[in-house]
């Protein structure tokens, strides 16, 4: 039977002290509403702004300040569905985040939806309703009243791509970018996490990966750091999914073990050996690069395995040059490479699915290797439009990010990097 859930009263000029926020539900994700509530009233009576911007110069667009405004006077929230587990965390099935959102002439406001992130989604767009009056910072109105919405999202999975290896982010501007994502209703964070560049990413069953890859000892993500990027894009609705590049993008390792990495910062024909600088493979057939494999895993995976249903395993940019450095394989040739490579997959794959995750990773894998793929396997394809078509008739779900037109980055689009990518 549903319930009232956690009146709140409201206090300015056009939302009076007897508005109430209520939430009835029939499922689970109260603490992740209630936390939006106090988010929404935050938001829009300290941070609305006057939309003066929307229109011509000196235009009298703002209501008339007084006692004679109508006012909203009750704010209810409805959840007639039950959240999954782990509710907040779309998984390869996809939560709905459809909602409906009405505003009466006469002050009444009704939420409905299915799950918790429904509910999330429905706040968002009533904080974006409100504006702040230019006379009154306390004073908030709408001019769009009266509204019925109905919303939903087109495609399962909109996100973007944040390279935290190339470029360290502190973490309140990757939580700010969090925000911005839930402002505008995206549903995933895609962090590459590690690359050649550097090791930002604290292991504590290795150490020494962060410790001697980091760009500076403090400039790292502790395993806290990465729970409250977790926790906080959940309780947004978003979920974080981490990236660790392999077997290319991985040079940075050879500063704490470099016996498990091929043609590491080849120099000065570095382009012969890898996309950009320093160049550096994990070793396709050494038994030791398992063994290195299997315990970052069974460190890394258990983290994330509470936050999300995915875990994206690189794949791209793996140059077969560097292979005539590895002494196990000592060929640059498809046919030598192909088979380790496999293996290699296959065994980075199984270890993810053993964890409750679904591997993820860059199309070059499918499409430029021609490797068998799990079906569980979503493709990431970057590169082009027709990947998308290619990845799709081959049997995979594909994200669609060609980098042409959503890369953000400070090299030459030559040098194909990516950056801050939307997915």
């Amino acid at each position: 039977m549903s319930q009232p859930w956690n009146d709140r009263m409201l206090t300015a000029a056009n939302v009076n002290s007897n508005t109430t926020f209520r939430k009835r539900t029939l499922g689970s994700g109260e603490e992740i509403v209630h936390d939006a509530i106090h988010r929404t009233q935050r938001a829009i009576f300290t941070q609305s702004i006057v939309p003066w911007k929307f229109y011509p110069r000196n235009a009298d667009f703002e209501p008339p300040m007084g006692p004679s405004k109508r006012q909203i006077h009750s704010i209810v929230i409805v959840q007639n569905g039950t959240d999954a587990e782990g509710a907040g965390a779309a998984g390869p099935g996809a939560v709905d985040e459809s909602y409906t959102l009405r505003i009466t002439t006469d002050g009444r406001v009704e939420m409905t939806a299915a799950t918790s992130v429904g509910v999330l989604r429905a706040l968002e767009t009533f904080t974006q309703l409100f504006f702040q009056h230019s006379q009154d910072q306390s004073d908030v109105y709408s001019n769009l009243i009266p509204v019925e919405i109905h919303d939903s999202p087109k495609f399962a999975h909109r996100g973007l791509n944040l390279d935290l290896a190339r470029n360290w982010i502190p973490v309140p501007d990757v939580l700010r970018t969090i925000d911005a994502l839930a402002w505008n209703k995206f549903n995933r964070l895609h962090l590459h996490m590690t690359d050649s560049q550097s090791w930002p990413l604290e292991i504590p069953a290795l150490p020494e990966l962060a410790a001697k890859g980091a760009y500076r000892k403090d400039l790292t993500y502790s395993p806290a750091d990465l729970e409250q990027m977790q926790f906080y894009a959940h309780a947004r609705g978003v979920e974080v999914i981490v990236e660790i590049d392999m077997p290319g993008h991985m040079g940075s390792i050879a500063l704490s073990a470099p016996e498990l990495i091929a043609a590491f910062d080849m120099q000065p024909d570095w382009r012969t050996y890898s996309a950009e600088p320093p160049s550096g493979q994990i070793k396709l057939n050494h038994p030791a690069a398992f063994t290195f494999l299997d315990t970052l895993l069974d460190d890394l995976l258990p983290r994330l395995a509470p936050h999300g249903a995915y875990f994206h395993t690189g794949g791209d940019e793996v140059n077969a040059n560097a292979y005539l450095f590895d002494e196990t394989v000592k060929s640059n040739a498809t046919a030598v490479i192909k088979p380790l490579l496999q293996k290699f997959l296959d065994h980075v794959h199984a270890t993810v699915r053993n964890h409750g995750l679904v591997p993820m990773v860059w199309e070059e894998m499918l499409l430029e290797w021609n490797l068998t793929l799990g079906s569980d396997v979503v493709v990431q394809t970057w590169r082009s439009s027709e990947a998308v078509l290619a990845t799709v008739q081959k049997g995979h779900k594909a994200l669609v990010g060609n980098y042409n037109y959503w890369v953000l980055v400070s090299l030459p689009a030559s040098s194909a990097s990516r950056g801050t990518t939307t997915d």
